[in-house]
């Protein structure tokens, strides 16, 4: 998505990939499917998973935006927002994010 320069919805996915990060961490922790929810810091705060501040503020930062990236009403005011430079640092931070997951919670 990025590449082709669909930048809101390469926010989206990678929003989708820090989720499904922590619905496995949730499941393992709990051995139960995880809660129908999108909310990355609802994972976080559940699996007691403690990211430091600036991993805390980035999850809570894509919370936001995803909401957006999901029912995108203003596809043009998002396309406005999420310009190359910005989604290049937001993929760089979910990188990291998904890395420290794997770290933290040693369950892949």
């Amino acid at each position: 998505m990025f590449v082709g320069g669909r930048y809101a919805y390469a926010v989206f996915m990678a929003h989708l990939a820090i989720e499904k990060a922590l619905k496995g961490v949730y499941q393992k922790k709990f051995n139960a499917i995880p809660p129908r929810t999108h909310s990355l810091t609802y994972f976080v705060n559940k699996t007691e998973l403690n990211p430091n501040e600036t991993l805390g503020k980035f999850l809570v930062k894509l919370d936001q935006a995803s909401v957006a990236t999901r029912y995108p009403e203003d596809l043009v005011k998002l396309q406005s927002v999420y310009t190359q430079d910005i989604v290049q640092e937001l993929l760089v931070q979910a990188k990291d994010v998904i890395v420290w997951v794997k770290k933290t919670s040693l369950i892949f």
